[in-house]
């Protein structure tokens, strides 16, 4: 089988070997002609011969996918590559699932007719997310941008250096912990209860529920990974949150930043007159040297005092696992993971409940029969954690809106190796596209009212309990955290979260569109959120 030719090393030697060649056996050709010349002659004949060859005899001819189904509308050169930046992210995946038989592979041209793969079943997922997850990996692109603000972190990093960072972080994850933090939750989400009712006035104002979450969720990741108030919800003024605010906050700027990285190395994009390379250098600085002082306080105080400290910082300080640089990019990591993509999903959940007022009225009936108060959840002997996993509907509502607004609704791998999926051969540098937002909506797995918002997929009909599940038949049918080695590592953590803060709200509230008849755009370069923000009116319920 013709492998796919790595075109610059081809090219390179290719060119050079016809050079030498036409020197030594050929000397009369071209005798006045310098040496360089001639190697750019040949570089440039090499050059078309390559881009025909992977043009127009690979794909049809030679390509091990070249008998798997896929879209007929590619566009000449660029295939399907526009596909990954449409909003919302993942849409024409959905659609090539839905409407192109398939078992299991969909074959995509990428730029320059490349050979995509859009996995659709649980089989070839399984062994690109479990079963061969370090022959995957994150596209050096994406790894190069995130790596700015992350550092090597666990979502950065690959093959050892990941399974070590994974084994030692997964501690500060366990369910017994996330328990301890039910409490947090919910002081945060009561903070901005009373923050977001002083802005409504009661109902007659409207609020933009979005930049309200951005802030409890920065709050509650900053006291339990760091054991430090941000105070984001009241005040502007600390240094990290401030600086994390500025990075986080999208622009067409950023935007454009993210896409050049898909073309560019680091060390092009870092030398150019952007001043997006300025300022994210300064920010990141103060970042990094926030993150770095927090760590050396939190040291001190854990010396000078006994008591216990249940965040995540304290638990890998107290694993001995990581050295301060490691620990301090693992912050980061936890950081721009653990508020952002929580902070999205509140607000989505808002809007399905604001859509939905009869499910909203039936679930602050729930929350109400469970909590007649909300200083009952806040007494310490009360078991918050277990009442909260008792509630069916709380859950339902809440796995419902993670199925129909994954947060990060594209996920793409590369072949690091000559691999398989299957039976089927996958050569080294073959894209593949995890698509949650595809497999979340699938009609196929999900039935023709896929993309609807119908909470009662995830209770059981004779018991009443909630199931984990929503009725798909295996677990790759919803990848919202994805699996394996490389699923979502906080997951159990950001459920706990989204289930106070929307418990909290629902129970407070009665939550209406500001405008009923807007339709939110989902956008966002990496994760989904509203285009243009949430805004909500927001009355206030008596008596609770």
């Amino acid at each position: 089988m013709a492998p796919s030719i790595p075109t610059p090393i081809l090219l390179l030697v290719l060119s050079s070997a016809l050079t030498v060649g036409q020197i030594s056996l050929l000397p009369e050709l071209f005798p006045n002609l310098p040496i360089r010349r001639r190697f750019f002659a040949f570089a440039g004949v090499v050059s078309s011969l390559l881009a025909i060859y992977n043009l127009f005899i690979y794909p049809p001819f030679f390509s091990p996918f070249r008998k798997f189904p896929g879209p007929k509308n590619a566009m000449p050169i660029f295939g399907h590559t526009f596909a990954s930046f449409e909003r919302p992210a993942g849409q024409s995946f959905l659609r090539f699932m839905n409407e192109i038989p398939n078992d299991g592979i969909i074959r995509l041209q990428g730029l320059m007719n490349r050979d995509w793969l859009l996995l659709t079943d649980p089989a070839s997922l399984s062994e690109v997310l479990v079963h061969k997850a370090y022959d995957y990996e994150k596209p050096s692109f994406i790894r190069q941008f995130l790596r700015i603000v992350l550092g090597d972190g666990l979502i950065v990093v690959e093959g050892d250096e990941h399974k070590f960072q994974r084994k030692h972080a997964s501690p500060a994850f366990s369910f017994r912990h996330i328990k301890d933090l039910y409490p947090l939750f919910w002081s945060k989400a009561l903070e901005m209860k009373d923050c977001v009712a002083a802005e409504s006035k009661g109902g007659n104002e409207i609020v933009e529920i979005n930049q309200w979450a951005n802030k409890a969720t920065l709050d509650i990741i900053g006291v339990a990974a760091f054991g430090r108030d941000f105070h984001s919800l009241t005040t502007s003024d600390n240094e990290l949150a401030k600086n994390y605010e500025e990075i986080l906050e999208p622009t067409a700027n950023k935007a454009a930043f993210f896409t050049a990285h898909l073309f560019l190395p680091r060390w092009v994009i870092a030398r150019l007159p952007w001043n997006l390379n300025k300022s994210l250098k300064r920010t990141t600085g103060v970042i990094k040297r926030c993150t770095a002082q927090l760590i050396q306080d939190k040291k001190a105080l854990m010396k000078d005092q006994s008591e216990n400290h249940v965040d995540i910082l304290s638990i890998l300080l107290k694993s001995n696992d990581f050295g301060d640089d490691m620990l301090g990019q693992q912050l980061l990591t936890f950081l721009a993971a653990g508020h952002e993509t929580t902070s999205s999903a509140f607000t989505w959940v808002m809007y399905l409940l604001a859509s939905h007022p009869t499910i909203q009225a039936r679930l602050r009936a729930e929350i109400h029969t469970k909590l007649p108060s909300l200083s009952s959840a806040s007494d310490p002997t009360f078991d918050l954690a277990s009442t909260l996993e008792s509630l069916p509907l709380l859950n339902a509502v809440c796995l419902e809106t993670l199925r129909l607004y994954p947060t990060v609704p594209v996920s793409l791998r590369v072949a690091n190796k000559d691999t398989s999926i299957g039976t089927h051969f996958v050569p080294k540098g073959t894209r593949a596209y995890v698509v949650p937002w595809a497999i979340n909506r699938a009609e196929k797995y999900w039935g023709p009212n896929a993309t609807e918002f119908i909470p009662e997929r995830w209770i059981d009909e004779k018991t009443g309990r909630a199931n984990n599940t929503g009725g798909a038949v295996s677990n790759y049918n919803i990848l919202t955290f994805l699996h394996g080695p490389r699923s979502c590592i906080g997951k159990d953590f950001a459920k706990a979260e989204l289930k106070c803060l929307v418990a909290v709200f629902c129970g407070a509230f009665e939550i209406e569109m500001a405008d009923p008849d807007e339709v939110p755009i989902p956008y966002g370069a990496l994760t989904v959120k509203p285009k243009n923000g949430m805004r909500l009116r927001l009355k206030a319920v008596s008596g609770w």
